[in-house]
């Protein structure tokens, strides 16, 4: 299928380069050379991604990520020559959907946008709600409240709890959360699974109780 891309990068050589690999691929894209571009652009046309570097002049990636994500739920990819945990935790904290480092494989990044992709459209597709003591999960809507209250999850902590709902009290192994929630192309390793479960049990509250730790395995949510 093919995307609308925004490619948000303050180094023309790599817009142009992931332009050719997008185009070759089918997609149509739009260039910025800087977060301010960036959100300008998004608040006049419609795009199915953004490819968004951190480091860039004048508005840098993640704040024009945070002003995009205020009008907009358009899945975001982060582009960075920087690997620091704390990048890695920021970007997630705010809705970014993936994360890849430089330098990159151009076709890997083409696999990553399917796949963000193809996870973005399958959330969509499901319709349910799950009700778990003060827990309370619209899959269809993409809201989670806790007692009442709207709890603010990523775009990465919905898939992943929304994967750990529909097989509660059953072991996931490491490997199978990651093939399900981030995608068989994933080249990631496995500290951003468990950096995703720190940041979904920190927006459960209370309810992070049910996310339990299988030793040696991987992740379970356990509720009778």
């Amino acid at each position: 299928m093919a995307y609308s891309i925004l490619i948000v990068d303050d180094e023309e050589n790599i817009r142009t380069l992931i332009r050719k690999y997008a185009e070759f691929e089918g997609h149509s894209t739009h260039e910025a050379a800087n977060g301010m571009e960036a959100v300008e652009l998004c608040r006049k046309n419609a795009y199915d991604i953004i490819i968004m570097d951190i480091m860039m002049p004048l508005l840098d990636g993640f704040s024009a990520c945070r002003k995009i994500k205020e009008f907009s739920d358009i899945p975001v990819i982060m582009l960075s020559a920087r690997g620091e945990e704390y990048d890695k935790i920021s970007g997630f904290e705010m809705g970014v959907d993936d994360y890849v480092v430089k330098p990159f494989s151009p076709k890997e990044l083409m696999l990553r946008i399917e796949a963000v992709m193809k996870r973005v459209g399958g959330a969509k597709q499901k319709n349910q709600i799950i009700e778990i003591e003060g827990l309370h999960a619209d899959l269809t809507a993409r809201v989670v409240t806790i007692d009442g209250q709207k709890a603010s999850l990523s775009p990465k902590e919905y898939d992943l709890f929304f994967y750990l709902l529909q097989n509660r009290n059953i072991a996931l192994s490491r490997e199978k959360l990651i093939t399900e929630v981030w995608g068989y192309d994933f080249y990631g390793d496995d500290r951003t699974l468990d950096t995703h479960i720190k940041l979904l049990r920190k927006s459960l509250g209370p309810y992070s109780k049910f996310i339990v730790t299988v030793r040696g395995v991987g992740y379970r949510f356990e509720h009778e």
